[in-house]
């Protein structure tokens, strides 16, 4: 258990500094790109530690490019401390048509934006994010290497044993949210095929940190007194830190027709076994309902550990340092993964 708690960040602050730790591979692949990078999408979970990563790579090769970060920035708090990494957070609203032509030239660009959860009820706001405003987005970057945030639900669920979709796999998005994400994939393919972007689409399930994913929804859970889910069987998780530095790495290999990678660890995890170590560690009863579905949504990554190598903050690790944050009474930030939904509606 020590061993497993090397390195706990204890703090916000702690936390944030490793979720944004660059490696000298970051650097050497931002090297192959110019000019300013801008990050659309950046006020969101991933955003604002994606775009201190970036910055710290860039200032620890002594490079005068600008990273800009674009987003509503609804959250004043997160605008200002993504301020005062160095980055210059852009105010503007992408769903607006009329919003394009202002925002700034770019020698690479990374697209997070997006929506999910409300999606039921509200279908045509997450079509017009997930799949118009990639095809702005696209248009106005025509040209420029280009890293797109995608979803592990565009695949099809499948047999836990089957070791998880890989990147050639025929894709099969259950639900208007999924099938959305599929829509955003086209969007800058075509924008490839069409302009000659330079695209990598990163298919990420699920990215998990201390104060959100898959382990702090289940930890949360047990906290509570309420029943765990089991139904979505098993799961891929990665922590985010390595997460995002394969998607930043990823610009390297962004091409025509684009690079496509899973992104997640190397683990089919059984929620059942996730739950149960979650429970032992906080000390607390563990209620289970549902019975394992005999498919889930997995994804295998084995492409993406091939070429940047395993996490370097391992599954059980994670699990170590969840418990200990959450024992601790540390900040969530209240955005539930639904990892259960089964049915696509969000």
């Amino acid at each position: 258990m020590n061993d497993l708690m090397t390195g706990f960040p204890a703090t916000v602050e702690a936390l944030e500094d490793e979720l944004s730790r660059p490696s000298a591979a970051v650097g050497e692949a931002l090297a192959t790109t110019e000019g300013d990078i801008v990050v659309l999408g950046a006020g969101g979970k991933v955003g604002p530690t994606l775009v201190r990563m970036i910055q710290r790579a860039l200032d620890e090769a002594g490079s005068s490019r600008r990273v800009l970060a674009v987003s509503r920035w609804s959250d004043a708090e997160v605008r200002d401390r993504v301020a005062g990494w160095g980055v210059e957070p852009i105010s503007a609203d992408l769903s607006d048509p009329g919003c394009w032509e202002g925002l700034p030239d770019a020698g690479a660009m990374f697209f997070l934006a997006g929506n999910k959860f409300g999606t039921s009820g509200n279908e045509h706001l997450t079509w017009w994010m997930n799949a118009v405003v990639p095809g702005m987005a696209a248009a106005r970057y025509r040209g420029v290497p280009t890293v797109v945030y995608g979803s592990g639900n565009v695949y099809p669920f499948v047999d836990p044993t089957s070791g998880g979709c890989r990147e050639s796999d025929p894709v099969g998005p259950v639900g208007a949210y999924a099938q959305s994400c599929l829509a955003r994939e086209q969007a800058f393919t075509h924008a490839a095929h069409a302009w000659g972007t330079p695209v990598s689409i990163y298919r990420l399930n699920y990215a998990v940190e201390l104060r959100y994913g898959v382990l702090a929804d289940i930890a949360s859970t047990i906290m509570a007194g309420e029943p765990v889910d089991v139904t979505m069987g098993a799961v891929n998780l990665v922590w985010q830190r390595d997460s995002t530095e394969w998607s930043i790495r990823s610009i390297a290999q962004a091409g025509t027709p684009p690079f496509v990678l899973n992104g997640t660890g190397p683990e089919t995890a059984s929620t059942r076994s996730l739950a149960t170590q979650l429970a032992d560690l906080l000390g607390r009863e563990l209620t289970l309902t549902g019975t394992e579905a005999p498919e889930a949504l997995l994804s295998n990554a084995a492409l993406c550990h091939g070429l940047y190598g395993y996490p370097t903050v391992p599954l059980q690790q994670a699990l170590a340092w969840v418990a200990e944050w959450i024992n601790r009474g540390g900040a969530q930030l209240g955005k539930a993964t639904k990892f259960q939904t089964r049915d696509g509606k969000f």
